[in-house]
Order: C-alpha cells, then sequence, then structure tokens
C-alpha cells in the first residue's frame, strides 16, 4: 500500500499557513443551507460543452484578474496550470496506474477503463457529451459546476442571477451540504464508484479526505468579497468541517449495507475497515482496546474505520450533549453488530439517520468563539484519552483541527496564533508516515497544542 501520509503533511503543514493568514470577510449567513437534491454533475441529464467552452480570452480564460469584476474571469488558467483536477486524466497513463489495470485484470488500459475514468475525468455517457467536449481534459468546470447545456448562454446575459443559474442546472457548489457529497463523491466514494480494497491491493493510493482542508489547499478561482456575498452564503469553515464529517460518516453507512459494493465475495468491503489493524507485522502485538465508543470488540476483529465518527462525536458533543450521546450509542451499537452482536444493516442505517440530523443542527447553530473552542479542545483531548490509536483517526483529528483551530484564530479567539501553527506543524510530522505512526508521539504532540488553544 503506497503510503500517503508524507504527502499529507506538506499539504496540512500548507494549509496552516493559509487559512491562518486570511481575513473573515463578510457577515456570515444563518440561512438553511440548500439540501443536496440536485443530481451530482456526472448524473445531470444535460449535455457537457467542455472546458474549452469557457476558455476563452473574454469569458474565464483571462491571463489575469479583470479589473472591476465580480468574477476573477482567469479562472480557467488556475485550473489549467495549478489545479491537480486538470491532470487527472493524464495520470491515468502513467506506469504506476498501468500496473494497477493489469493487476486488476482490466479488459482496456486505464484510460479507457470506466472504473478508473468514474473518478479522473468527467465520465458521461456518449449522448450527454457536447461537440465540444473531450473526456480526456480531466476533471473539468462542469465536472463540478454541472453540464453547462442549459445555463452556458444564460449566465451571462444582463439579468442572469445565481438562483437562476442552479434552476438551469448549474451545481451549487457555494451550498457547504451540496459541496460536501459531490467532492465526496470521488474523494471517498459513493454507490456508484468506489476505490475499494481490491483497487488499493492493485497499487491504488490510500484514500484520504476532509471537506475544509482540502477545499483550502486547492488554488482558489474565486473571492469572497462583498458581491460574493451578496449573491451567496458564505459558510465558516469550521462548519464546511463539521458538515463534511456528517456526509462521510452517512456515505460510508450507504457503502456498507449496498448489496454489491458492501461485500467482496465471502468478505465485508475491507476499505471501510481500519487499514492498520491488519497491515501490519504479527510479531508487533499491536492490539489495543479501542473504547472511545464503550467496551472496546475483541482482539482478531477487524474493526470498521470509524475516524469520522469519532471526529462527528466530538462536534456533536460541543453543540449538545444529547447529540453526542446519540452518536456515541449508535456508533456503539453499529461496531458491536459488525462484530456479529446485532443486525449491522439495521444499526448502519440508524447511524445514518443521526448523522444527517446533524446537518440541520450545524447549519442553524451560530458556532460563536466559545463553541469553536470547545470543539478544538473536544478534538484535542478525546486524543489525549486515546482514541487516535489508528492512523486515520489520528489524521482526521489533525485536519479537524488545522480547520477548528484556524477558524478561531481568524475570529480573534486565540491568543498565540504563532504557537498554535508551530504546534500544528510538529503535529504533522508525526503522520508523515502511516505505517511508522506511533499513538503516543502524536499524543505528546497534542499537549502542545492543547496549551495554545487554552484561553
Amino acid at each position: 500500500m503506497k503510503s500517503f501520509g508524507c504527502q499529507f503533511a506538506r499539504n496540512l503543514a500548507q494549509l496552516a499557513l493559509v487559512i491562518l493568514a486570511a481575513p473573515a470577510f463578510a457577515q456570515l449567513g444563518a440561512a438553511p443551507p440548500i439540501m443536496p437534491t440536485q443530481p451530482l454533475p456526472y448524473q445531470s441529464p444535460h449535455q457537457t460543452q467542455g472546458t474549452v467552452t469557457c476558455a476563452s480570452s473574454l469569458c474565464h480564460g483571462s491571463i489575469k484578474r479583470w479589473k472591476d469584476s465580480n468574477v476573477l474571469q482567469n479562472e480557467y488558467v488556475t485550473w489549467s496550470r495549478t489545479d491537480k483536477h486538470a491532470k487527472a486524466y493524464n495520470k491515468l497513463l502513467n506506469a504506476q496506474s498501468q500496473k494497477i489495470a493489469r493487476n486488476l485484470g482490466l479488459k482496456e488500459p486505464a484510460h479507457e477503463s470506466k472504473i478508473c475514468l468514474d473518478c479522473h475525468a468527467h465520465a458521461v455517457p456518449v449522448e450527454r457529451h457536447g461537440e465540444r467536449f473531450k473526456p480526456t481534459d480531466g476533471i473539468i468546470c462542469e465536472a463540478c459546476h454541472g453540464p453547462a447545456e442549459k445555463w452556458i448562454k444564460s449566465h451571462v446575459e444582463p439579468d442572469a442571477s445565481h438562483d437562476r443559474n442552479i434552476e438551469n442546472g448549474l451545481y451549487p457548489t457555494s451550498d457547504a451540504a451540496s459541496r460536501a457529497k459531490m467532492c465526496l463523491a470521488c474523494h471517498f466514494g459513493n454507490k456508484d464508484k468506489l476505490v475499494t480494497h481490491r483497487i488499493m491491493g492493485a497499487g491504488h493510493p490510500r484514500m484520504s479526505f476532509e471537506l475544509d482542508t482540502f477545499t483550502e489547499i486547492a488554488p482558489k478561482h474565486f473571492v469572497i468579497d462583498k458581491d460574493y456575498s451578496e449573491r451567496k452564503r458564505v459558510w465558516e469553515g469550521a462548519k464546511v468541517w463539521a458538515i463534511g464529517q456528517a456526509y462521510a460518516v452517512a456515505d460510508t453507512m450507504d457503502i456498507l449495507v449496498d448489496e454489491k459494493l458492501g461485500r467482496d465475495g465471502l468478505f465485508p468491503e475491507l476499505v471501510l475497515f481500519d487499514c492498520h489493524a491488519c497491515h501490519h507485522p504479527m510479531s508487533e502485538g499491536r492490539w489495543k482496546p479501542k473504547t472511545a465508543f464503550g467496551p472496546s470488540i475483541a482482539p482478531g476483529l477487524v474493526r470498521l474505520n470509524d475516524s469520522n465518527m469519532l471526529m462527528l462525536r466530538a462536534l456533536a458533543f460541543s453543540l449538545d450533549t444529547g447529540a453526542g450521546e446519540r452518536i456515541s450509542n449508535q456508533t456503539r451499537k453499529l461496531h458491536r453488530a459488525v462484530a456479529g452482536e446485532g443486525d449491522a444493516r439495521v444499526e448502519a442505517m440508524a447511524l445514518k439517520k443521526v448523522a444527517a440530523d446533524l446537518v440541520p443542527l450545524i447549519s442553524e447553530r451560530n458556532l460563536d468563539i466559545n463553541i469553536i473552542r470547545a470543539i478544538a479542545l473536544r478534538l484535542v483531548d478525546d486524543g489525549l484519552s486515546g482514541y487516535y490509536s489508528d492512523y486515520a483517526a489520528a489524521e482526521q483529528a489533525a485536519m479537524a483541527i488545522s480547520s477548528v483551530g484556524s477558524f478561531l484564530a481568524k475570529q480573534g479567539g486565540m491568543r498565540n496564533t504563532a504557537g498554535f501553527n508551530d504546534s500544528l506543524r510538529k503535529l504533522n510530522v508525526s503522520l508523515a508516515n502511516d505505517e511508522r505512526y506511533k499513538p503516543q508521539e502524536f499524543m505528546a504532540r497534542l499537549r502542545d497544542v492543547r496549551t495554545t488553544l487554552a484561553k
């Protein structure tokens, strides 16, 4: 299994610098989110027009930002030069991808196989290809913003509005819930596509994702200014993180109970479980009880990857004790059911509902400085209690602490921003290699982080 840790640590160190330096701009609205009922871009029945449709220098292909324009106009240049989504298809041409395809026994090479194209390109049926659409362009504008057949003309009309564009098929990426569903579809998986344990076994890197972190790391092709805040809702980074965690848990439950995706022959789909519960030398004797959700399951049983559940638990307890208890109790029931002490399907669907019910609570709640600090401290204290004994949980915790702590700093709720940044960088060092992760080292670094978060 190829380690993701080194790249993750570099990205997270970069993130701390990026978002701590970013100023807060607008009054953050309290309106409920647009719930993700619109089809995801790859599910839309409309035709995809192709990236070249947006690339004119008079549209979004300008070399420089336009003066006095309410959009940058250089979005295509940013995407093509600096955004990894633009290179996604080309990844399928390299030796590693070719080897993965051979290992999987695919009939076509990687760049022609649907299983690869589903996430390395905007993979839609031929009948939905516009005249200028090229699948080889990778993750294009319309892969996120929705096929432009119905809105490409109307969105430049003098009386155009964001709401009308959405009615015409523009995907509402500015809404945190909708963006979570869209991004998780590839960066985590859903009922249509998933990086399975077999794909990872064939050589694909381990998947790792957190919505707010990856949003901030991505090259920006928009500016949240006065005009933006008047047309769209401005989302706090902490809420983006929280909603992303809720949907990650919900999507995990959908995959877990899916009759096709949730099983792999005799075995369950192992990509949903803790990788390092199995991937370590047997002589290490690494088993330790995990007690975050009550008494630990017995040694020798493969444990679910509950990293997102741990994050959601910390968040829920900080917002509402009852919500925290519901997450804890239902996750405990799911763990027991997976271990053979109940109906895993029933418990998974119950946990999905508990997670989904948190989204409106998160959206409507005013996350003031005290709540944000409580979330950050809860994340750290759970780690100090030993809840991040596996790498995946520690990785999610580091991204969560970065996101929540950085928002706290931007709101003026942190006295020692430089110290927080420094402690976060040191925390990331302990995540540089997932195969050499040492929980005690991570816990020691967490103590330094906590010192900087205290009032």
